[in-house]
């Protein structure tokens, strides 16, 4: 019986200590931590846009470039 009682008093302990939680230095630790991985993924998607709309800029300029250059050489054609 004595074996019963000291296994429920560890089993107790055991999960009065679990059952804590972290404390607020490890939540404060854990927001900062997510705020820090937040602020870097949107740094990283911010990167990414501004990398595909230059890219699109870029291609824009290309083809409309293009398009006027080859805009007299159509019409030269045409009036031949």
């Amino acid at each position: 019986m004595t074996k019963v009682f000291s296994i429920i008093a560890v089993a107790f302990l055991a999960t009065t200590f679990v059952a804590c939680g972290p404390s607020a230095e490890e939540k404060a630790k854990m927001e900062e931590m997510a705020k820090a991985k937040a602020d870097s993924l949107k740094a990283d998607s911010l990167a990414i846009v501004e990398s595909i709309s230059n890219a699109l800029t870029d291609s824009i300029a290309t083809v409309e470039t293009a398009t006027t250059a080859a805009a007299p050489a159509a019409e030269a054609e045409v009036k031949h």
